[in-house]
């Protein structure tokens, strides 16, 4: 009976960034996959790395080791991963105070600048200025997000990883059990998003990890160009989340919806020239819970006309997806409390950027090496 040093739960960029660092380190690692193509959070993602977003001494130091982990990455890991630099555009709704929205935003390690509407426009033609007070905006890193993981996976198996496409049924206490076999391992990394808090509750570990449905809308190739990646200043996805934690006896049960859904209109164009449009965040309490996509496609087209009317009735197609969060936005990451061998890598706000340079130290940390953030 063959034993791993780790199997990795999840086959998104944070399970795939996970599981090539611990071989790099040394490690005999599995990694688990329920999908040939995930539909995971990383799928459907935007792609954006908020290297300017830090606004802790800890939170700037990840942010500056994934700005050097970034340049070397493609390198590294012997894939094109899109990665460059583009304008975000941080949009402030027509009627809300710019200057008030701006200043959420001074701790920042690089605050963005308050733009007017005019300039806003010069700087994304595709907006319609008439539909806000003003934007933010400063420089932001993007990357192909399936490509990435896709990247971290091959370079994974280059270098002696093992990687199963089965669905994880049960987390047991010396492996875990799937659809057709079961595997043994010393540690267990729960990479799952939004299924985490399932697959622990199979262990009989009951753990305050959360998980939102999110939507989105994904076009073909297009000939409108979108100069820049455009979110709202003022995320609602955020306080969606840390209200609907207040209603923990409700998570116990599916079925529910603590709070009512959020849309964050918003879009990226990739290289290629798709476009990803969104986002609705739904918070109900089943993982396998269906949703009208036809109220949700028209909901979110018609929010997206509104800043970028260019794109709002482009064809494309309606996704929906798991997208895991903790109750004060910082990640969950290490061992459970009574389940040392079992782990948690879960919950990051900000994945894309740190997620790497903390899944490296976590490696180093597993294979003896002292790690102050670890």
């Amino acid at each position: 009976m063959k034993t791993y040093d780790w199997i990795v739960v999840g086959g998104g960029i944070t399970g795939a960034t996970l599981a090539y660092e611990l071989r790099k380190a040394g490690f005999g690692v599995l990694l688990l996959e329920e999908y040939q193509i995930p539909q995971n959070a990383t799928r459907y993602s935007y792609g954006g790395l908020a290297y300017w977003a830090g606004n802790t001494p800890l939170t700037q130091q990840l942010c500056e080791d994934a700005i050097a982990r970034y340049h070397i990455l493609p390198q590294e890991l012997d894939a094109d991963i899109e990665f460059r630099e583009l304008d975000l555009l941080l949009t402030i709704s027509a009627g809300s105070n710019a200057e008030a929205i701006a200043k959420l935003y001074s701790n920042c390690a690089v605050v963005p600048r308050l733009l007017t509407p005019k300039a806003a426009g010069e700087l994304e033609p595709l907006l319609n200025q008439q539909a806000i007070s003003g934007a933010l905006t400063v420089k932001h890193g993007h990357i192909h997000p399936q490509k990435t993981a896709q990247a971290y996976i091959q370079a994974f198996l280059r270098g002696g990883g093992e990687v199963q496409v089965n669905k994880v049924l049960q987390i047991l206490e010396n492996g875990v059990q799937t659809t057709n076999a079961t595997y043994h391992s010393a540690n267990i990394a729960i990479c799952a998003g939004g299924l985490s808090r399932q697959l622990l509750k199979s262990a009989g570990i009951s753990f305050k990890i959360y998980f939102t449905h999110a939507e989105i809308i994904e076009t073909a190739p297009v000939d409108v160009r979108l100069r820049t990646l455009v979110m709202p200043a003022n995320v609602q996805r955020y306080y969606l989340e840390s209200q609907s934690t207040e209603f923990e006896q409700l998570w116990n049960e599916p079925g529910n919806e603590p709070i009512p859904a959020i849309l964050d209109a918003g879009a990226i164009q990739f290289q290629d020239g798709s476009l990803r449009l969104g986002q609705i965040s739904r918070v109900l309490t089943d993982p396998n819970a269906e949703v009208n996509s036809q109220a949700s496609e028209q909901w979110l087209r018609e929010s997206v006309a509104e800043i970028l009317p260019a794109l709002g009735n482009l064809p494309g197609t309606w996704h929906h997806c798991l997208v895991a969060f903790s109750n004060n936005q910082i990640p969950f990451m290490g061992a459970i409390p009574g389940f040392e061998n079992i782990h948690v890598f879960s919950g990051f706000s900000n994945p894309l950027v740190i997620v790497p340079p903390l899944a490296e130290r976590f490696a180093k940390f597993a294979a003896g090496k002292e790690d102050t953030i670890i």
